[in-house]
């Protein structure tokens, strides 16, 4: 009772393949490309701000991976997303030069600050952020670095280097290490009242600050750079190429950059702008 004959469920499935097959294409299979990118671009909310646009304009869904920017660049290599949207220059043109990638563009730009407490017991308060990281270095002050490869743990690094100073024999337990993105960093940064370095985009998104504020901000060397990258379909033939370089071509467009632009939290732009304009800042 109730059961559907063996012909008759032969003439069902004969008819709803015929039906599959007279629906546009689009309905069949809806156009879609992966992006790996950073914490950042995430947890600062960009992409919920970004996405919608870009999908009401070309019909493209885009599934975001959010990851550090080694990580994102190591899925990249590996053939598992069809665009890099990343913020480390450096590795980046390693990337392209080691063909994994096709041609950098820039997109957007904001700034890293170092975050402390208020109380600020090591003293590194200004705008000088060599001197600062020296000073907390010097202090013993409890500090949080991502410890993730991410673009702003590769900053961190390099600002320690760039400030003189030998992490690997000044580190001790004053240093942490956390491997995990810039909330969770920051999180761990508040529960501590420790200094860390954050992208000012999270920093500006984030609720849960507690004593923490910033400390050093506007130096030259706090620079941070995003770019973008088409994975090398020559490489990994199943990169979507006509959707991926239309997110990229979206994204440097006049339309994508002055959604960019009109991204902000509580009157604060997140994200400024700079496709093909290197050096314009």
């Amino acid at each position: 009772m109730g059961l559907v004959p063996g012909n008759a469920r032969h003439v069902l499935a004969t008819l709803g393949l015929l039906l599959l097959a007279l629906l546009p294409s689009g309905a069949q299979a809806q156009r879609s490309i992966t992006v790996a990118s950073t914490t950042s671009t995430e947890q600062s909310g960009l992409f919920r701000h970004l996405l919608p646009k870009f999908t009401g304009s070309t019909g493209i869904q885009v599934r975001i991976v959010a990851v550090g920017t080694g990580q994102a660049l190591d899925i990249g290599r590996r053939g598992d997303a069809d665009v890099v949207f990343v913020h480390d220059r450096e590795a980046e043109v390693a990337f392209v030069a080691e063909g994994f990638g096709l041609t950098r563009q820039d997109v957007m730009y904001n700034d890293f600050v170092l975050v402390g407490p208020k109380s600020d017991p090591a003293g590194a308060a200004g705008r000088d952020l060599q001197e600062a990281l020296r000073r907390i270095a010097a202090a013993k002050a409890r500090f949080i670095s991502r410890g993730d490869r991410s673009g702003t743990h590769a900053a961190e690094l390099r600002f320690w280097r760039d400030a003189g100073l030998d992490l690997a024999a000044a580190k001790g337990d004053w240093y942490k290490e956390i491997g995990q993105g810039m909330g969770p960093a920051l999180n761990t940064a508040s529960a501590a009242n420790a200094y860390v370095l954050s992208d000012r985009a999270t920093w500006l998104a984030f609720k849960n600050r507690g004593d923490l504020a910033i400390l050093v901000e506007g130096d030259r060397r706090l620079l941070n750079q995003y770019g973008v990258m088409l994975v090398n379909p020559a490489r990994h033939p199943q990169v979507k190429v006509a959707e991926g370089q239309a997110f990229i071509d979206w994204l440097v467009s006049g339309e994508g950059q002055k959604t960019i632009a009109e991204y902000k939290i509580e009157g604060g732009q997140l994200f400024f702008p700079n496709a093909g304009k290197t050096g314009e800042r």
